[in-house]
């Protein structure tokens, strides 16, 4: 779990009305659903949204053996008592602020359906092991995300969760918005910029690669800051894209003949 509460505001390039959805939603208590790849910004986006509106993020990265407790919480023994320890759901609840389960889909789904009373207009979370039954105050946001991609019959969001949600989606980005993001997040310029976003797009359209992902915005702000940072732009690509999307040695030498004739080699 990642709990943060910040007053520098996250950089953030817009795509188009994402925060105005974001801050409806969060003034009329209504839970949010982000749907898009890996590394456009889904979680970028949420910190930016909770830094905005001055408001606590608790984020918890979701897998297959988390738990209601692990979101909820549970007794502790120490120096010979047994303690009550709030998860990261119930602090967000009681402080007011956000709760950002990331890849929700991973968790099992008897996990989820914990969510289910403060996601529709009840607004509560009931604690059955203290009996406690916390009123979820105004600020208080419930915000997940999931990569449609990664869904299959066993994995997916049962439609009794999905329709207590608002729902935005996310894409890869405009090759304009993608320079603007390299160059803000990475502090490139923006002729390097160009080069990486051209690679990006053009290793999106291989029809004859095998990959499970393509690559995504944030490997091309890794690959900017090691450029940026010294390192020779074919080793850095190579290092942050090529090696972080296949272990296939043929494969790996295919992406990089795209990099190679971006950068003249």
């Amino acid at each position: 779990m990642d709990t943060r509460v910040t007053t520098e505001l996250p950089f953030y390039e817009a795509a188009g009305n994402e925060v105005a959805l974001f801050e409806h939603a969060w003034k009329n208590h209504l839970p949010l659903l982000i749907k898009g790849p890996t590394g456009v910004g889904k979680t970028r986006f949420v910190a930016h949204m909770a830094a905005r509106l001055g408001l606590p993020l608790y984020t918890v990265a979701c897998h297959d053996d988390l738990t209601a407790a692990d979101l909820v919480g549970r007794h502790l023994i120490g120096d010979g008592q047994t303690v009550w320890c709030d998860g990261p759901l119930t602090r967000a609840v009681r402080e007011g602020g956000i709760c950002y389960l990331d890849e929700v889909v991973e968790a099992r789904k008897d996990t989820t359906v914990v969510l289910h009373p403060l996601a529709d207009d009840r607004r509560v979370l009931p604690i059955d092991r203290t009996g406690e039954v916390l009123e979820a105050p105004p600020g208080f946001m419930l915000v997940i995300s999931y990569n449609p991609g990664y869904q299959n019959f066993l994995k997916g969001l049962k439609p009794s969760t999905r329709q207590r949600f608002v729902s935005l989606r996310f894409d890869f980005p405009s090759a304009e918005r993608e320079q603007s993001v390299l160059v803000g997040e990475a502090g490139c310029d923006p002729m390097l910029a160009t080069r990486l976003v051209n690679i990006g797009r053009s290793l999106r359209a291989l029809k004859d690669v095998d990959l499970e992902e393509v690559v995504s915005t944030r490997l091309l702000v890794y690959a900017a800051t090691l450029i940026r940072d010294g390192l020779d732009p074919v080793e850095a690509c190579r290092a942050a894209i090529v090696e972080s999307l296949t272990d296939d040695i043929e494969t790996a030498e295919a992406l990089m003949e795209v990099v190679n004739a971006t950068f003249g080699r």
